[in-house]
């Protein structure tokens, strides 16, 4: 947040200023400040900052200390600040349940005296602030009227002119059709006619503040992140929205948006695992500033080229996935019920028709039919939504209610009579190695390291470690190691760490079996007594450069993210990055369009001054156009070819002329690695 926007209250605090978790005024990495109604246990202080514990960690000593104060300690030494004996933070662990309820307990005053003089516990404090303290509900409220979030703030004071060097910046989505396209992206925004009419307007977008709440401090949100400054993509987006999670039930946030602030912290200008940190921060309230992708603005009516197809109800099939369809009903009251029956489904997200009940207005009509996937009810996206939201939005509508659903081509003539429609799936997408003509160098600021380690062991002894990946496996990845055990001969090496993709064992190809096929293979010739195994280690430039501060990050991201013990640890997205282009599963994307609109994605990459040829990635995807409506393509994905046309080698000049060329279809090769888990 921009201090120079709000004026100062009472003591010289703004909204700015003040912290939204304690209420106090200090440095964004300190501690947070409490005024204490009674005197302190001395058992419950921290040795370092002599205050009441924070987020308290046990060392294997026997005490007790702040996280963030053992943190700093740690980062310049290395042994207990009581006893000094040798001490690393992953060997401590969060204090029990007990003691964190007991600090939690601990009775606090509000911090704006002068205007509220309740007392409460210290748990209580940030629910009373941001609902029933009207010091902090003006604070608030002023920030609020003198400044309202719009791109241009968010974008700096740059104009569109300016736009080409503004690489760590978020994207103009509203960009004029005349201003110069950042370098590395297709502005979606419009197509060009014959005549070089622009038969699409700019696109419109906004800075929404969305607050999520939880019961539980240490939920997951349930989205699944990429980008950051270290990255191609610059900004911070949203991949995913996990289903059912915290984020999935309040129906706020979707995929493609960029997440500019989390608790008035920008993340506009920081690397991706510190962007993840500060999502995950234990909190009951999370306030994020997003900027949302509304779609294409409509065009004036004097531009607009004669089509015997409007492109907002132009079909737009898809080989594999069915047609769009957009479907209006129109009630003759407004609490007319449309006889639908909605459901969801274990194998897919979204909302799904279940039946049409007979004599409704849907049967009547006669346009849906069950097993349609809901893609969005009056303009509201729902292809990762639920049947409640979608009822609630029903509910909600007045006498004209529009559907966008995608139909899936009936396969019971293909799979005998003996299948049901309601047995239909979607096919299931063919993967490949990538090809020697996709080969290419990671992103800039990424690389990898092959490691061989040879052991002599008893065979009766474990590796001691556990896997996951596999070719079965969710986005093809490659087999990893989720965890080394420290009764097994791998911890004793040392070499193997965490993270590091498995390649070969004993001369045996790893890379193209399943998960069950890899553990089948590891325990045969774990039996040996000679183990030689190939592993891949990835890197970036900031962990080559600082080995500490990057100890530092995997200390917090153990701490903070799943413990490195557990079988359902994943490394954060930009591990993947760095991986050799050999060991990429890659498959084939058809979109499809009955006219002259957008394909409706942005990209960044290919050759930049400062790191030479880079991937192309994809960036920003538009609501309501062909990439939006297949759903397979995500933020994130890198573009190995186009038609079959290798992108390795391109700059923009080549590819963009390349994607506005392919008028009706066109077919993308991509890499996709799952997004960081908050």
């Amino acid at each position: 947040m921009m201090e120079s926007k709000t004026s100062p209250l009472a003591g010289g605090v703004t909204w700015a200023r003040v912290c939204k978790e304690c209420g106090q005024c200090h440095e964004g990495q300190d501690s947070h400040l409490f005024e204490y109604q009674d005197d302190v246990d001395d058992e419950l202080v921290c040795h370092i900052c002599l205050q009441p514990l924070l987020q308290p960690m046990d060392t294997p000593c026997g005490h007790t200390y702040c996280f963030q104060c053992l943190s700093n300690f740690l980062h310049d030494q290395d042994f207990c600040p009581v006893d000094r004996q040798r001490l690393q933070l992953q060997q401590c662990r969060a204090s029990s349940l007990l003691v964190r309820n007991l600090l939690d307990k601990l009775a606090v005053l509000c911090p704006f005296r002068s205007d509220c003089q309740q007392s409460m516990q210290r748990c209580e404090l940030q629910p009373h602030l941001h609902n029933r303290c009207p010091a902090f509900k003006r604070l608030r409220e002023e920030a609020e009227k003198k400044k309202k979030p719009s791109w241009n703030e968010f974008k700096g004071s740059k104009s569109d002119g300016d736009l080409a060097d503004a690489k760590s910046t978020p994207i103009a989505r509203t960009a004029q059709l005349s201003g110069p396209s950042e370098p590395g992206l297709v502005n979606p925004a419009f197509e060009e006619g014959e005549d070089d009419t622009p038969l699409r307007s700019s696109l419109v977008a906004e800075a929404t503040v969305v607050e999520l709440f939880r019961e539980d401090t240490d939920e997951d949100l349930g989205l699944r992140i990429v980008g950051g400054k270290d990255t191609p993509l610059g900004n911070i987006v949203i991949q995913e929205i996990v289903r059912d999670s915290l984020a999935a039930r309040d129906g706020k946030l979707a995929p493609g948006d960029h997440i500019l602030e989390v608790n008035d912290v920008s993340l506009a200008s920081i690397p991706h695992s510190r962007a993840i940190a500060v999502l995950r921060q234990s909190c009951s309230r999370l306030r994020l500033t997003v900027m949302q992708e509304k779609g294409f603005k409509p065009r004036p009516e004097h531009l607009a080229q004669p089509s015997a197809s409007p492109p907002s109800q132009s079909p737009s099939p898809n080989q594999n996935l069915g047609t769009v369809i957009q479907v209006t009903l129109v009630k003759r009251e407004r609490s007319e019920p449309l006889g639908i029956k909605l459901i969801r489904k274990s194998e897919e997200p979204g909302v799904f028709i279940l039946d049409l009940l007979p004599g409704g207005l849907a049967a009547k009509d006669g346009k849906l039919r069950n097993n349609d996937k809901v893609l969005g009810i009056n303009g509201q996206d729902l292809r990762h939504g639920t049947p409640e939201s979608a009822a609630q939005i029903i509910q909600a509508s007045e006498m004209r209610v529009n559907f966008v659903v995608m139909r899936l081509p009936d396969l019971s003539e293909e799979g005998g009579e003996g299948q049901s429609r309601g047995a239909r799936r979607v096919p299931e997408p063919q993967y490949f190695k990538r090809r020697s003509e996709y080969m290419k160098e990671p992103p800039g600021g990424f690389s990898s390291q092959e490691k061989t380690v040879s052991l002599k062991k008893e065979p009766r002894h474990s590796l001691g470690i556990t896997i996951a990946g596999g070719r079965d496996c969710r986005s093809r990845l490659p087999v990893y190691i989720t965890s080394v055990q420290p009764v097994g001969c791998l911890h004793r090496d040392g070499t193997v760490k965490t993270g590091d993709v498995l390649l070969s064992i004993n001369g045996i190809d790893l890379t193209h079996l399943t998960y069950n096929e890899a553990v089948t293979v590891l325990k045969a010739q774990t039996a040996q007594n000679t183990v030689t195994l190939r592993v891949i280690q990835t890197f970036t430039d900031e962990e080559e450069q600082d080995g500490e501060s990057s100890t530092r990050d995997q200390d917090m991201e153990t701490l903070e993210g799943p413990k490195e013990d557990d079988i359902n640890w994943v490394p954060l997205w930009t591990r993947w990055l760095g991986l050799p282009s050999y060991i990429h599963w890659c498959r084939d994307i058809m979109l499809m369009k009955t006219n002259s609109e957008s394909w409706g994605f942005s990209i960044v990459g290919g050759y930049e001054e400062s790191r030479g040829q880079q991937p192309f990635f994809i960036k920003t995807i538009v609501p309501g156009t062909p990439a939006h409506f297949d759903g397979r393509l995500k933020c994130g994905d890198e573009i190995v070819a186009v038609n079959g046309l290798t992108t390795v080698g391109m700059n923009n000049s080549s590819l963009i002329p390349m994607l506005k060329l392919q008028k009706n279809k066109v077919t993308l090769t991509v890499v996709s690695w799952p997004g960081s888990l908050v």
